[in-house]
C-alpha cells in the first residue's frame, strides 16, 4: 500500500482476532497477558469473549473510581460539549479549578501540568535544576535517587529511576545522578557528603511501588528533610504511583510525617483520564515564561475529569474506604503467609497499594499466582519477580476483596 493511501476504517467492536490484529500493527513493548479487554464497569471488566474480571490493577493504580464512573462520564461529556482543548496561552477555568483544589489539599503553592507521571517528575527535574543554578549557583548539580525506583520511561526519568534494566542499551543516560540504597540512612549520609557543594536535590518514592512495595521508613525521610533543610537542598517526593488517596491518606507523604518541597501526581489524579501534575512550594518556584510547557497539560477536558475524580473522593469518603478495605486486603493476605510459609514470606504496604511477597526459595514467581489468578477472574499485576501487587480502584467493596481473597487463596494453593 502507498504511504499516501489512506484507509478509512472506524473500530466499533473488538473483533474476534483482535490479538492478532492488534500485534500485526502495534510495537512489541508490552509483555501482554492474552486477554482482550473491552469494558469496565465499577471495579469490573469484560474481555472480548465476554469474560468478567474483578480488577484489582486498575491501570496500575489509575482508575480511582473504577470503571464508568458517572461523576466521570458526566464530566467527560460536559466538558466535550463546552470545550475541550485550549492553548496554555490562554485562561480556562478547570485549570484553575484543579490547581486550587490540590494546593488547598497539600503543601504546595503552585502546580504546573502536564499529561502523564514521566512528564511530572521532567518537569521536577528540570525545576531543581533551574534552583540549583539560579539559588544555589551550582553548575554541575547532581540528584539523588533510590535504588529500586522507578520515575518513568523519558531519558532523564529512566536515568533517575535506579535500576539497571530500564538503563540497557539507552546509553548515553543523562548525567547528574547517583543512586542510594532506600531507608538507609548511613549510606544517605555518605552520598550527601560525597557530593557536598553540588548536590541539589534527593528525589524519592514515599513508597516504592515497581520496585516491590516497599514502605519509605519515617525516621529515614525525618532525617532526609533536615538534611534538605540544613544544605537547602530539595526534596521531591513522587506521588505518581501512591498519591490521590491510594495510601490511604491523600498524599504519600503525609504517612512519613514530612513535607516535600516538590511533589508529583499523575496516574489516579485523572481517574485514567491522561494528566499530570508537578507541585512546589513558593521558595523554588523558580520557573518563568518559556521555561517549561506542555501543549496538552491541564487543558480544559482533562482538568475537567480529575475535579470530579478529586470531588468524589472527597464526597464518597473514599480515602477511608482505602485504609479499611486494605487493613482487610492485608489481613488477608497475611493469614495466607501462615497458611503457605514455604512459598509466602509477608505483606506489606499502605492503603490499596499493597504487595504479597513470594519467599525467594519458592519455586513460585509473581507472574505465575498473576497468571492463576487472572485464569480464575482477578486482573493483577507483579511488582518485581517475588512481589504479586494489589492496586483495585479506591471504590472497591468489602465483598470485592473478600472474594479477591478467595482467588489468590486457589490460585497459591494450585501453584
Amino acid at each position: 500500500m502507498s504511504p499516501t493511501t489512506l484507509i478509512a476504517e472506524p473500530v466499533v467492536n473488538v473483533a474476534p482476532d483482535a490479538i492478532a490484529e492488534f500485534n500485526q500493527y502495534v510495537m512489541n513493548t508490552y509483555a501482554r497477558f492474552p486477554i482482550a479487554l473491552e469494558r469496565g464497569e465499577g471495579c469490573r471488566v469484560w474481555d472480548s469473549n465476554g469474560k468478567e474480571y474483578l480488577d484489582f490493577v486498575a491501570g496500575i493504580a489509575t482508575c480511582t473510581l473504577g470503571h464508568a464512573h458517572p461523576a466521570m462520564v458526566k464530566a467527560v461529556t460536559d466538558q466535550i460539549n463546552t470545550l475541550h482543548h485550549a492553548s496554555n496561552l490562554f485562561y480556562f477555568a478547570p485549570q484553575g479549578q484543579l490547581a486550587k483544589w490540590l494546593v488547598q489539599n497539600s503543601c504546595a503553592d503552585k502546580a504546573f501540568f502536564c499529561n502523564s507521571g514521566a512528564e511530572a517528575n521532567e518537569g521536577a527535574i528540570k525545576l531543581a535544576r533551574k534552583y540549583a543554578h539560579t539559588k544555589l549557583g551550582i553548575s554541575g548539580p547532581v540528584i539523588l535517587t533510590a535504588n529500586a525506583s522507578f520515575h518513568g520511561r523519558t531519558l532523564a526519568t529512566v536515568t533517575a529511576t535506579g535500576q539497571p534494566k530500564y538503563h540497557k542499551n539507552f546509553a548515553p543516560l543523562v548525567s547528574g545522578f547517583d543512586y542510594i540504597p532506600y531507608n538507609d540512612t548511613a549510606a544517605l549520609e555518605a552520598a550527601v557528603a560525597k557530593y557536598a557543594g553540588r548536590l541539589c536535590a534527593i528525589m524519592l518514592e514515599p513508597l516504592q511501588g515497581e520496585g516491590g512495595v516497599n514502605p519509605g521508613d519515617r525516621a529515614y525521610f525525618a532525617r532526609i528533610r533536615e538534611i534538605c533543610d540544613e544544605h537547602k537542598i530539595l526534596l521531591i517526593i513522587d506521588e505518581v504511583q501512591v498519591g490521590m488517596g491510594r495510601s490511604g491518606k491523600l498524599w504519600g507523604y503525609e504517612n512519613l510525617g514530612i513535607q516535600p518541597d516538590i511533589f508529583t501526581s499523575a496516574k489516579g489524579l485523572g481517574g485514567g483520564i491522561p494528566i499530570g501534575a508537578m507541585m512546589c512550594k513558593a521558595h523554588c518556584d523558580v520557573f518563568e515564561p518559556g521555561d517549561h510547557a506542555s501543549t496538552f497539560g491541564g487543558n480544559p477536558f482533562a482538568c475537567a475529569v480529575a475535579i470530579a475524580v478529586c470531588n468524589t473522593m472527597v464526597q464518597d469518603n473514599l480515602i477511608a474506604n482505602a485504609r479499611e478495605r486494605g487493613q482487610q486486603l492485608r489481613t488477608g493476605l497475611q493469614a495466607m503467609c501462615d497458611r503457605y510459609p514455604q512459598h509466602l514470606a509477608s505483606v506489606r504496604g499502605w492503603g490499596l497499594i499493597d504487595g504479597l511477597v513470594l519467599q525467594e526459595s519458592s519455586t513460585i514467581q509473581a507472574r505465575d499466582v498473576v497468571g492463576a489468578a487472572i485464569t480464575s477472574g482477578l486482573l493483577l499485576v507483579p511488582a518485581g519477580v517475588k512481589v504479586v501487587r494489589f492496586v483495585p480502584p479506591l471504590t472497591v467493596s468489602a465483598a470485592e476483596v473478600d472474594r479477591a481473597l478467595e482467588i489468590v487463596d486457589q490460585a497459591i494453593a494450585g501453584l
